[in-house]
This record gives C-alpha cells, structure tokens and sequence, in this order.
C-alpha cells in the first residue's frame, strides 16, 4: 500500500514541475532564482553519487546494500526531495500567481509525503534507521 501511495506523491512531484515548466513558472534569469537552483542541481547530483550504483524505483522502495549515512545524507535524510523543493520554491515566487503557487504546493506536498511513506518502508527494511533519524535531521539542517 504504501508503495501504490508513494508512486501517486511521485506523479504529484513531477507533475506539479512539469506544470510549472509548461506554464514557463520554474525558472528564471534572475540570480535570486538561478542560485538557489544550481545549488539545488549539485546537491542532488552530489546525493546520487554518493547513493552510488544503486537503481532508482518510482515506488518507494529501500534497495538492498545498507542505510547510506555519509555525504550529504550525513546532513539530511532526503538530499534528494529537499533540492527538488529548493529548485521549485524560488521559481514559483519569481512567477508568483495562484496557479504557481498550487503547482508549488504539490510538489513540496508530494515530496513530503513521499518522504513519509519512504520513511516508514525504511524502518521496515532497515531498523537501524529509527535512530539514524533521531539524530539527522528529514531536510534542512538544525530546522526540519
């Protein structure tokens, strides 16, 4: 169940950036917006290095080779959902309108959610993960 779920928070992540592409709402020339994007980009390449060989699933679903706890996931529990938020957060209020904004609420609403779901498959499969999540914070450092 909690996989069908997660693919459902997938589509509304990448839907909701879709629509804010289509609707020419995620990016921008300005500085504001390019910076916190391009940092956005290198931290999740940085995270899919270090995550390494392992395959990607649109469903949730922790792969076999041990939790991952070193390079950014030392700082943070989803450096891969926490820079599609900081990508999609700047953009929506360079282009701010209601339907930016909705756009912009699915996406970090999907990421959240999917992050839950993720999570909770994750203690499943690994125990230790209960206490790597007490101790590194879901996505931004000292804050959440």
């Amino acid at each position: 169940m909690l996989k069908s779920l997660s693919i459902i928070a997938y589509l509304g992540m990448v839907g909701g950036l879709v629509g804010l592409l289509t609707t020419k709402s995620l990016l921008s020339p300005s500085l504001l917006v390019i910076a916190p994007q391009v940092a956005a980009l290198l931290l999740i390449i940085w995270a899919r290095i270090t995550f390494g060989r392992r395959s990607f699933h649109v469903a949730a679903n922790p792969t076999a080779g041990g939790l991952v706890t070193t390079g950014p996931y030392r700082f943070t529990r989803h450096p891969i959902y926490t820079p599609v938020c900081l990508f999609t957060v700047p953009g929506v209020i360079a282009h701010w309108t209601w339907f930016s904004a909705l756009l912009g609420a699915i996406v970090v609403a999907s990421a959240l959610i999917r992050m839950s779901f993720e999570e909770k498959l994750l203690v499943a499969r690994y125990p230790e993960y209960a206490q790597y999540a007490a101790t590194t914070p879901r996505m931004i450092p000292f804050l959440f």
